[in-house]
């Protein structure tokens, strides 16, 4: 494959799809409850309700959105620091945009523009960098976000500003990592998952190894996936795959981009510039132990957390706002009771209905389809699998009762893809 339309064949997508079908019919376990399968990344998540990716699969086989937006998972409390920093009449802010409209307690960084603080979006930290050097009598501040996949770039900028002795340019940092975000959803009680769509972006940064553990240690199956519809289906078919031989391996069907020992190059930036937090704290799953980054001493003069006062208040979401149930894949994005009313992408409460890679935007963007009957479909199949069941415990004298089913979808409408891949 070298073009963008060979990986959107109508035709192997419903070769995959069959196949899928094939696969899941011989898996036990999904004749009594939806197979569970978590795509960390919100990319994955985009290219799913934009292709109609769910709607070619089978009903015993469930996507669960993860954690894998980092503008999603900003706690508002550093929403707040940002804008505190941002309104410092002696600083010019950078962002990337999808930071922007991210709610703090009292505003996004595109109100706090709109007041009159100088905030400009940018592509890339070294734009931030640039505007330091055309503004030497201005601090510039570039906030500095994302997981592993934008941490070189901002690590590699860093060592530009001191070589160049660009004293104006600071970084406000909330790098954050993969791993124990997955770790921390892994050993959730909340959560019941069956495989697992890794991040494709982190992973050509990281590698394929870091994930081991997940198969090794929780048995749970890995994919490292592509964004393109038919490396999703391919990457939900190896998963299953997986499951229906009893397997529990990494495997990487992004392989085109994704190093097995990652960037080497990349990685050693990182190592440089950063090192780990004692915690981090994220919207919607609290405190993670060593799952941000800091600047480390060498590079003191560059960290606008030493720079300047940062107020670093910890800030609780507004309670209508369930963005942390979502993140966790506890509910999905419809089942938020302000979903599409008063949380919507002109007016957000949440940052997910903000961000590009949002689940909350996802669902909203891409159409509404009543998935009522495939939820009808589900629970009349469940239902049947516990009635046999509390029939067998009868006949062999349990005592027990069966275990209850998950709590399924009924009778709503969730938002999903108005196209297809066909």
């Amino acid at each position: 494959m070298k073009y963008v339309d060979e990986f959107r064949d109508p035709e192997k997508a419903q070769t995959l799809a069959k196949e899928i079908r094939q696969l899941v019919s011989r898996i036990e376990r999904a004749k009594q409850r939806p197979l569970q399968i978590m795509e960390v990344c919100g990319g994955h998540t985009h290219t799913i309700f934009r292709y109609g990716i769910q709607q070619l699969l089978p009903d015993a086989v469930e996507f669960v959105h993860g954690p894998g937006c980092p503008v999603c998972v900003l706690p508002m409390g550093r929403v707040d620091d940002c804008v505190a920093l941002a309104e410092r009449d002696d600083v010019i802010f950078t962002t990337f945009g999808d930071a922007m409209r991210v709610p703090g307690s009292k505003k996004s960084l595109l109100k706090a523009k709109a007041d009159g603080a100088d905030v400009r979006m940018v592509y890339s930290p070294l734009d931030a960098l640039k505007i330091a050097r055309l503004n030497p009598d201005r601090e510039v501040i570039f906030f500095g976000l994302g997981f592993e996949t934008t941490m070189p770039s901002t690590a590699m900028t860093v060592l530009q500003a001191r070589a160049q002795n660009v004293g104006n340019f600071s970084l406000f940092c909330n790098h954050i990592t993969i791993i124990p975000t997955i770790k921390a959803i892994l050993d959730s009680p909340d959560l019941h998952l069956d495989g697992f769509l890794g991040p494709g972006h982190v992973s050509m940064v990281i590698g394929t190894r870091p994930y081991d553990f997940i198969a090794r240690h929780y048995r749970k199956p890995v994919t490292v996936a592509g964004f393109e519809p038919l490396d999703v289906l391919q990457s939900m078919w190896m998963v299953l795959r997986q499951i229906a031989e009893g397997r529990c391996e990494v495997e990487n069907q992004y392989g085109r981009i994704v190093p097995e020992d990652g960037n080497a190059q990349a990685l050693s930036a990182v190592t440089r510039v950063f090192e780990m937090r004692e915690f981090f704290e994220w919207r919607g799953l609290g405190s993670i132990d060593h799952s941000g980054v800091r600047v480390r001493e060498a590079f003191a003069a560059f960290d606008a957390e030493r720079k300047f006062a940062v107020p670093n208040v910890k800030i609780a979401d507004p309670k209508a706002c369930q963005c942390g149930e979502v993140l966790k894949g506890v509910i999905k994005p419809h089942q938020c009771k302000v979903f599409g009313t008063a949380c919507t992408p002109e007016s957000p409460l949440g940052s997910l209905m903000v961000s590009s890679e949002g689940a909350c935007a996802a669902y909203y963007h891409y159409g509404r389809i009543d998935t009522s009957r495939i939820d009808a479909r589900r629970s009349a199949r469940q239902a049947a699998g516990a009635a046999n069941a509390e029939a067998v415990a009868g006949c062999l004298g349990a005592a027990g009762a069966t275990a209850a089913a998950p709590p399924l979808i009924a009778n709503t409408v969730a938002a999903s893809t108005a196209r297809g891949v066909t």
